[in-house]
């Protein structure tokens, strides 16, 4: 469904982020995309959605495509209308607005209102909470609630694929656990393909059905997430596990002799 070959990308006609990043989000899957801060997952994420040229980005090289056209150089909510949604890091919403009304601004380029009532029923559906809150102002909601809305208001446009940017960050592990649910009912129930950028490996590769690991720019390991989780690499760097089983201090394991592993 969602191809990226070989893409670069480069901010401010200088900095080169992305080196050559391809990967791949067949129809009706859950991929995950890993990697510590500054390996290039968000900038993945808006190189897809369209939104590199707020912070003076450009792809430069390299292609992407959607159901077998490119949509690298289209604007982004031309990519919106064809079925690509991006939930920015941060749960970003309008707070001087109502919940609900926060959920119908992701239903704003639609035409079908009584398609548009049913689906903003069915958001209420997976998010109770939110059908409880409707009529609140959204600047007062909690963070899980604020990650509730903006998956809900993403919900709202109908997507094909969603591309989620870090939604455990800041959360309980109790919530973590919720919104993580809500992602395998929703990808189940409705079909819809989901790219999650994510730096709680374990619960990555636990709710993925493929998995890639990124490293300054490029994609230095992918596979099944099943395979992943059993990485050696993957346990001692990303999940804090050494082969005896005893975790390692942030401090042991920073360091890059990784990079030979997985490239060798």
């Amino acid at each position: 469904m969602l191809r990226l070959n070989n893409i670069e990308v480069i901010y401010s006609d200088v900095i080169l982020v992305l080196k050559g990043v391809s990967l791949e989000v067949p129809d009706g899957k859950i991929i995950s995309l890993l990697g510590a801060n500054g390996a290039g997952k968000t900038t993945t994420l808006k190189a897809i959605s369209g939104v590199l040229y707020t912070e003076l980005g450009d792809v430069t090289d390299g292609s992407i495509e959607f159901e077998g056209e490119r949509i690298d150089g289209m604007a982004p909510e031309e990519i919106v209308q064809m079925g690509i949604v991006q939930v920015m890091e941060g749960r970003r919403m309008f707070e001087h607005l109502t919940v609900e009304e926060n959920l119908r601004v992701g239903a704003y380029a639609r035409k079908d209102r009584e398609a548009v009532s049913k689906d903003l029923g069915s958001v209420y559906r997976y998010f109770p909470r939110l059908k409880d809150l409707r009529g609140h102002v959204s600047g007062y909601l909690s963070g899980g609630e604020r990650q509730m809305l903006v998956m809900g208001r993403a919900l709202m446009s109908d997507p094909k694929v969603m591309l989620l940017d870090e939604p455990s960050l800041g959360l309980s592990p109790l919530l973590v656990k919720e919104i993580f649910e809500m992602i395998k009912k929703i990808n189940h129930e409705e079909g819809t393909s989901i790219l999650l950028v994510e730096q709680n490996a374990k619960i990555a590769l636990s709710t993925s059905d493929y998995g890639y690991i990124m490293e300054n720019g490029r994609v230095v390991l992918d596979g099944p997430s099943s395979k992943l989780r059993e990485n050696e690499d993957i346990k001692e760097f990303y999940l804090g596990l050494s082969q005896v089983g005893k975790r390692k201090s942030f401090r042991e394991v920073k360091h890059y002799r990784r990079r030979k592993r997985w490239l060798s």
